[in-house]
């Protein structure tokens, strides 16, 4: 049998090349929820000050913004132009449980209230624990494809 490989009791070697793409395979699997994680960040779940020290007002484009930021939370057309909202919250920090002075939240056990100006109103929903951590606000231009203005607000804790 010259010329030919011999089996190994139906073993089959595999050539180093299958291998190392099963190598390359397996390290792109794991480093997946890494990068998954990164385009959350990217995506408008936070907002990244990096990012919006490149906007120049006059100069930068919607189809950049859309790269930077993603999907805006809010957008309205106004007679100026389009305007986007972006919105990224913080886990907010856990109270001190103290069950005796523990109350029911008006939305656990009532459907409408009566807010501050005496006027009924729906209970607001739970925001599930989030305090607001920044917001950007994207004027465009009319033509609605070049950004006219921009405005950033980070919001610091009351405690530091």
């Amino acid at each position: 049998m010259k010329g030919k490989s011999a089996n190994n009791g139906g073993i089959v070697a595999y050539p180093k090349r299958l291998w190392n793409r099963w190598a390359i395979l397996c390290g792109l699997l794991l480093v997946l929820p890494l990068i998954m994680g990164a385009w959350q960040d990217m995506t408008g779940r936070t907002i990244n000050p990096r990012f919006v020290e490149r906007i120049q007002n006059g100069k930068t484009t919607k189809h950049e913004i859309l790269l930077y930021f993603g999907e805006p939370q809010e957008s309205h057309r106004t007679p100026e132009g389009l305007v986007f909202i972006y919105k990224s919250f913080k886990d907010a920090p856990a109270m001190p449980y103290k069950h005796y002075e523990r109350q029911i939240n008006p939305q656990s056990d009532q459907l409408m209230i009566i807010d501050e100006n005496k006027q009924v109103k729906k209970a607001p929903l739970k925001t599930e624990g989030k305090i607001l951590h920044s917001t950007l606000t994207v004027r465009f231009k009319a033509d609605g494809e070049t950004v006219m203005s921009h405005e950033y607000k980070e919001f610091k804790d009351k405690e530091q």
